[in-house]
């Protein structure tokens, strides 16, 4: 049996990223196409991850990453470009992000995505878990009390008088 497990979140699979993932890098040694996606995926790096990490960075330091990890390529693409030429020409499909430079990116950066989503899940299934007891007690609450106003004109007796006919 395989086990499959997910590195990324569904939500990190954003479209935002598809021009950038889907552009050729160029031919592999046995001519097959090789795309941006196929290539980090040959590196083992999440191809969603690495797009908006890279997309996240000045567009120097994007381009050295890049030309980089296109450098680091077991079955390096056949092209006219050198890798860094071919790493600008790619980076420049990447949406940009406006206004993420600054301390406030670093910060940014530094968080955990799936955490802060996990989080907000356990808080919504608290809140759902807790509107669901409270709901529970004061149904539980209603029929206590109504069952007080029942006991209340019940006879003391369960055993009932009934009037014989020709006495």
């Amino acid at each position: 049996m395989v086990e499959i497990t997910r590195s990324a979140p569904v939500s990190a699979l954003a479209p935002e990223f598809d021009d950038f993932l889907f552009a050729s890098i160029g031919e592999d040694s046995n001519g097959v196409l090789l795309s941006v996606l196929s290539a980090l995926a040959r590196l083992d790096v999440d191809p969603w991850h690495e797009a908006a990490s890279l997309a996240q960075l000045p567009g120097t330091t994007a381009t050295r990453r890049l030309a980089s990890l296109i450098a680091a390529l077991p079955d390096r693409p056949s092209t006219q470009l050198d890798p860094g030429t071919n790493a600008a020409r790619l980076i420049a499909r990447l949406p940009r992000r406006v206004g993420l430079n600054g301390p406030l990116a670093e910060v940014l950066r530094g968080v955990n995505v799936s955490a802060v989503i996990q989080s907000q899940r356990f808080r919504y299934a608290a809140f759902v878990l807790m509107v669901v007891v409270l709901g529970g007690l004061g149904i539980a609450a209603s029929h206590r009390s109504a069952a007080r106003i029942y006991n209340v004109d019940a006879p003391a007796s369960s055993t009932a008088i009934t009037p014989t006919s020709g006495q």
